[in-house]
């Protein structure tokens, strides 16, 4: 691929910060997907998980 980007083949597309757009949409898919497939339950555990981590910080 890098072969290909370099002899212009492909064009490589990146964000104005210089990330892989496509790295970036993936990532802001993610934790959609990961609570889509949570039951409500393991969702509200891990809420609670991170409330007390936040508020226990001194």
């Amino acid at each position: 691929m890098i072969a290909k980007i370099a002899t212009g083949e492909i064009e490589d597309i990146t964000t104005e910060d210089g990330k892989n757009a496509a790295a970036v949409a993936l990532g802001r898919m993610g934790g959609k997907a990961r609570a889509e497939g949570m039951t409500a339950k393991r969702r509200k555990e891990i809420a609670k998980k991170a409330a007390k981590s936040r508020w226990s910080k001194t």
